[in-house]
Formats: structure tokens, C-alpha cells, sequence
């Protein structure tokens, strides 16, 4: 299930036995585990000390002793399986061959995963997407909880903003929410931890229900990348003036050019993609799959590319190239990012 739904249960349901926490997205496991430890030892400030942490290749007989010794000191016996192996999709007859003589030990684990004893509870994580047609995890779904932390990327980042918001008690204006989506499409990898350190600093220090987009802007200002969104925008609207002109304040500003190139070839590439899927009539919010951006910032993505030929984007992204080479090894300066620029604006 996904993260707002594993939550929401976690939170209103009994503490399962067994949990499996799966996926590339950090942010989620990290979250989810802290929920389960604040559910299963809701008066300690700090439950860590009473988790067993296990490597992820650990005998499957080892940890069905562990799961079936009672606990000393504690209620609770809990374990924690960093890494877990045994979810991963298994490939060929080979790869059955050795696991043989595993599979016997696998299916008492399966059979105790079935029937947990009361004071042992098991969270499994694992950085890979789990293999749905093994029974181990087949026994931890029908019985425990399974969280599918798929990475979060520009164009399914809206669960995790509306949940935000929710926490928050904040909304944002359709002028915020463009913002919010054309900003987090500039970045090449989205820390769901920056945005939610940074959310957090807008709710202490602003006082409206309503985000705009001014106030998103002060939290993004700080970051490269998204100070290039000016730039990018500009460029699709080919407003050579205001283009070359913020490509020098960031430039004066300090902003390293390769910086600047990689976002550069990033949009023109995606603004050449967009034109190529448009000619195959694939138009509007139905270019975000392809593109992998939020729809709305797809569409007009879209709306940019139709005023650019086709031979333009293409020799932009041949002059970019050049200028990457040239300028890592000092043959030439900045003017071959304003000659690029020049080029995208000009209207012929």
C-alpha cells in the first residue's frame, strides 16, 4: 500500500507482527518505522535499545529463533531485518537450484510469519522493489502490513504535497501549486527531507492559511536550481531580453555553469521530447507519463515546444554539448551559454 494509506491504518488499526518496508524512498521507511516504534512503545522516548537489528542475509532458521525466544528484559521482542533478501525476485533455474536447500527453512519461517508468536514483531526493509509472487511475501501481506515506497519524482510528488498540507492546516493558491511543480521539476533529485524541513519553516514563519507563491519562492531561493526556473521559463517563452538577462545575474550571482548547462540541456531536451511526441499526437496532460513531470507543468511544457522548430532544439542541444566540452577544459567562457540562449529566443 502507499504511504498515506499505511499510515492511516497504522495509526487506527492493532500493531500488526509483521511489517515489510519496501521500496527507494527513504523519507517513507524512515517515517514508517519511527511510527511503528511510537506504536509499540508509546512511553519511551527513545526505543531504539529495545530493537535487534539483523543483516538482511540472515539465516531463515536463525531468525525464526529469534522470533520464538521470549524476551528477558522486555514486553517485547522486536526485530529489525535491514537489507532484507528474501523478498528478491529470483531469476532462472538456476537461481532455484541454489536456493533449494534454503526453501525448507524459508517455509518454517513462512509458517511462523503465519502464526506470530505474542510478544515478537518483525520489520523486514528492503531498498528493492519486493518480488509480489514469492509466499514469503505473500504470508507478510495476508497477515502483516506491506508499504510500497516507490521514489518520489516531479510527477507523482502531489501525494506527498497534499499530505504536507493536511499536516500543516495550509492550502496553496493554483499560482503556489504551479510553482511548487515547475520548481520541484528542475531538480534532479528531490529530498523529500529538504522540502519537508523547508515546509516546516514557512508554517512557523508564515501566518496565512493560504501558501502562495511568493512564500514558496523565499523557501526555493536558496537552491540553484530552482533559481534557474526563471531562466527556463523565459527561454520557453522566448523572451530573449529577459533570458539573457537573468543568465548573466546568475552567472554574477555565482551560480557555476555547469549548473546552469546541465538544466539548460535538461529543458531543452525535454522541450524536444515534448515536440516530438506532439507531432505524434500525443498533446496536453497526456504528456506527462512520457515525460515523467507533473501534468500540468507537462502541459504547458507543451504549449512551450509548439513555438520552437524542431531544428532549432536540435542544433541547441549539439551547441550544448560543444560548450560542455569546451568550457570543462577552459577553450571558452560563458558567451557559449548566451550564444545557445540567443539561438532558443530568436524569433525567425
Amino acid at each position: 500500500m502507499k504511504f498515506g494509506e499505511f499510515m492511516t491504518r497504522l495509526g487506527r488499526e492493532e500493531v500488526r507482527h509483521v511489517f515489510l518496508l519496501a521500496g527507494e524512498e527513504h523519507y517513507y521507511i524512515d517515517r514508517a518505522w519511527k511510527e511503528i516504534l511510537r506504536r509499540l512503545f508509546p512511553e519511551q522516548n527513545d526505543p531504539k535499545d529495545a530493537v535487534q537489528i539483523l543483516p538482511g542475509d540472515i539465516d531463515p532458521d536463525d531468525l525464526v529463533g529469534l522470533l520464538e525466544t521470549m524476551p528477558f528484559f522486555a514486553e517485547k521482542n522486536v526485530l529489525l531485518v535491514r537489507n532484507a533478501a528474501l523478498f528478491r525476485a529470483r531469476h532462472g533455474d538456476s537461481a532455484e537450484k541454489k536456493t533449494a536447500g534454503k526453501d525448507k527453512k524459508t517455509e518454517r519461517l513462512i509458517e511462523v510469519l503465519h502464526d506470530m508468536p505474542p510478544f515478537s514483531y518483525v520489520v523486514f526493509v528492503s531498498p528493492d522493489k519486493p518480488d509480489k509472487r514469492r509466499r514469503i511475501y505473500k504470508a507478510v501481506e495476508a497477515g502483516g502490513m506491506v508499504l510500497e515506497a516507490e521514489a518520489v519524482k516531479a510527477w507523482n510528488i502531489q501525494e506527498w504535497l497534499q499530505d504536507k498540507l493536511r499536516a500543516m492546516h495550509r492550502t496553496m493558491d493554483r499560482d503556489a501549486y504551479l510553482y511548487f511543480h515547475g520548481a520541484v521539476s528542475m531538480m534532479q533529485q528531490i529530498s523529500l527531507e529538504f522540502l519537508d524541513q523547508e515546509f516546516d519553516k514557512l508554517a512557523l514563519f508564515t501566518a496565512e492559511r493560504q501558501i502562495t507563491r511568493r512564500d514558496l519562492a523565499r523557501v526555493f531561493a536558496g537552491l540553484p536550481e530552482v533559481s534557474v526556473f526563471a531562466l527556463m521559463d523565459a527561454i520557453s517563452e522566448r523572451d530573449g531580453r529577459k533570458a539573457l538577462m537573468l543568465l548573466r545575474r546568475q552567472l554574477e550571482d555565482g551560480t557555476y555553469f555547469t549548473v546552469i548547462l546541465a538544466l539548460l540541456t535538461r529543458h531543452v531536451r525535454q522541450l524536444w521530447q515534448a515536440a516530438v511526441l506532439q507531432a505524434k499526437g500525443i498533446r496536453g496532460k497526456a504528456l506527462a507519463k512520457p515525460l515523467e513531470l507533473n501534468p500540468f507543468i507537462a502541459e504547458k511544457l507543451g504549449r512551450a515546444a509548439s513555438g520552437f522548430k524542431e531544428e532549432t532544439l536540435k542544433q541547441s542541444m549539439l551547441e550544448l554539448a560543444d560548450a560542455d566540452y569546451q568550457m570543462k577544459t577552459g577553450q571558452a567562457g560563458s558567451e557559449m551559454l548566451e550564444h545557445v540562449v540567443i539561438r532558443l529566443c530568436a524569433r525567425v
